[in-house]
């Protein structure tokens, strides 16, 4: 079971292998920091990224530089933590091996750390036209496709094509979508609105889609409430209860209406990455891994598993959500938890976490914030949010650039951000070009689909 201590101290340090250099791994591997134990952290990226500010980097108000730190320069300091850059392809537990790039690592305790991705509720030819936000290339690849709209726009003289380039569907009503949809609103209203001649920026039609009845559905009733009358003032139109039902290359088709659109961004749902199948224990539908109160999987030697892969409870059997600040939490708790067991033949008491309140930001000066009985809106709330991702932000200079850009960007109104990468913007706009040629028929067929 999970309470073995594997080999001797006495014989060589125990090996604790962590999978993912998220906020739970990243977390863990700087808590075991220091200890007699021998860390190896694996991640397929050289740098740990902070995700919740992901949709800046796609709306052109941070570089991606300012969200991402390099994995080792955080963990220099700990002499007993590796850091190998690989992908991880495979796990036998009962050899207590794991696979990176075909080539094999032992070890004592295993940590899978891996997070999650989009999940398009069975369409994956979806993702081509609605790519998702968990990664810089996600984030890139948004930007551009963003930025390239009105640039297209500018140079198009079918009014139709040129209102279908100036509309911006975002799908999916949690914070992440609404804090894309203000941040879009944000760029064509303030930052774009004086820098082109033949479109008119300001103009520009953002739609929130929400397939349940109302947005922020874990934010009380009154915050949700704001939050729309504070996107309505950005110029967001809302849709909800209106499922999608396709999304191609000329638009979407939601609640059985065709609307022509040229940028879908999807925040709409995430699965658990694969890496909880080769665990071979059964995960839920979102792929995650059931946990033990102690985070460990039941059946499994030396075996844990944090952050979006975690299917863990709290002390009412409650799923926890899959947020930053879970996974932060459950990283601390167990480096504290594998230094009492390993190291002192201690059991650890359950983890529980310790909600530090929902916090979404809609766009300058608005915000909401939801923490037990505390609710904030407005100017406050926006604070509140600057802080708190400013003091999670990973490193001192990150800090500082984040908050110099954010104090730039208040007192001027202007982005920072807004180069579109040459490859991104030939490969937009020729799949822009290629769209236009496509025959009325094609477009009849969408409107028929709709209608029917």
């Amino acid at each position: 079971m999970a309470g073995s201590t594997g080999p001797s101290l006495g014989e060589r340090p125990h090996h604790v292998v962590v999978v993912g250099a998220g906020f739970a791994g990243l977390s863990l591997a700087q808590g075991l920091g220091g200890t007699p134990l021998r860390i190896t952290l694996v991640d397929r990226r050289n740098y740990h990224l902070f995700q919740p500010l992901l949709y800046q980097v796609a709306t052109a108000v941070l570089s991606q530089g300012e969200i991402a730190e390099p994995i080792r320069r955080i963990l220099r300091r700990h002499k007993n933590v590796s850091v190998l850059l690989g992908e991880v392809d495979g796990i036998d537990t009962g050899r207590q091996e794991i696979s990176i790039d075909g080539e094999r690592l032992a070890y004592d305790t295993l940590v899978l750390a891996t997070g999650a991705t989009h999940s398009y509720f069975g369409h994956p030819e979806w993702e081509r036209f609605a790519p998702g936000l968990k990664t810089l290339d996600d984030a890139r690849r948004i930007r551009a496709k963003v930025l390239m709209a009105f640039e297209l726009a500018e140079l198009e003289e079918d009014p139709a094509e040129r209102e279908r380039l100036l509309t911006f569907t975002v799908i999916g009503g949690g914070p992440t979508g609404v804090e894309m949809a203000g941040a879009i609103a944000g760029l064509a209203k303030q930052a774009l609105a004086r820098d082109f001649r033949n479109i008119d920026p300001t103009k520009a039609r953002i739609l929130l889609v929400e397939a349940a009845p109302r947005i922020l559905g874990p934010f009380p009733e009154d915050l949700a409430t704001y939050a729309v009358r504070a996107l309505e003032r950005l110029g967001v139109t809302i849709l909800t209860d209106r499922p999608v039902e396709n999304i191609d290359e000329r638009g979407i088709v939601v609640g059985g209406e065709f609307v022509p659109t040229a940028t879908v961004v999807w925040a709409a749902g995430v699965t658990a990455s694969p890496a909880g199948k080769w665990l071979d224990v059964g995960t839920d539908k979102a792929g995650r891994v059931e946990v033990g109160p102690d985070l460990s999987v039941p059946g499994l030697e030396n075996v844990y598993v944090l952050g979006d892969l975690a299917l863990a409870r709290d002390e009412n059997g409650k799923p926890l959500p899959g947020l930053a600040q879970v996974a932060h939490q459950q990283g601390d708790y167990l480096a504290k938890a594998l230094q009492a067991r390993i190291l002192r033949g201690e059991t650890p008491k359950p983890f529980r976490f310790r909600s530090r309140g929902n916090l979404a930001v809609i766009g300058r000066n608005e915000a909401v914030v939801h923490w037990d009985t505390v609710k904030l809106k407005g100017f406050s709330a926006w604070l509140v949010w600057g802080i708190a991702h400013v003091y999670l932000l990973v490193g001192f200079q990150n800090r500082l650039l984040v908050s110099l850009r954010w104090l730039w960007s208040y007192i001027t109104h202007q982005f920072g951000s807004r180069i579109i990468d040459e490859d991104l913007s030939r490969r937009h706009s020729h799949e822009a070009r290629t769209e236009v040629f496509i025959d009325a028929a094609h477009g009849e067929e969408l409107r028929d689909r709709a209608r029917s």
